[in-house]
């Protein structure tokens, strides 16, 4: 059997591809969160929200899962309706859920 030498711009160039490819796949995932948004993954906290009620489980879980959402939804006046940010803000807090800032 014949063994090829591997040359080191060979090995270069894999490792610039795996690079490559790791970075599409973040920013792939990235889209991905953002096509998910949805308010109504938020239902489980407007209890929490509109009273003094602690967040249950399933509400600070999908705050996580809908963290890369929270600019969006702060944006968009429809939502100025449902949501009081001071209570918001602390449901999060509660749940361990950072607010980002929003540009």
């Amino acid at each position: 059997m014949m063994k090829k030498k591997v040359s080191a711009s060979g090995v270069s160039v894999c490792a610039i591809m795996v690079v490559v490819v790791t970075l599409v796949m973040m920013s792939v995932s990235h889209v991905v969160d953002a096509a998910n948004c949805s308010p109504w993954e938020l239902k489980p906290c407007m209890w929490a929200i509109t009273t003094s009620t602690p967040p249950s489980t399933t509400c600070c879980q999908n705050l996580k899962d809908q963290r890369p959402c929270f600019c969006g939804y702060l944006r968009d006046p429809r939502m100025k309706d449902y949501v009081d940010p001071a209570r918001a803000s602390e449901v999060a807090t509660s749940c361990g859920v950072p607010i980002p800032v929003c540009y």
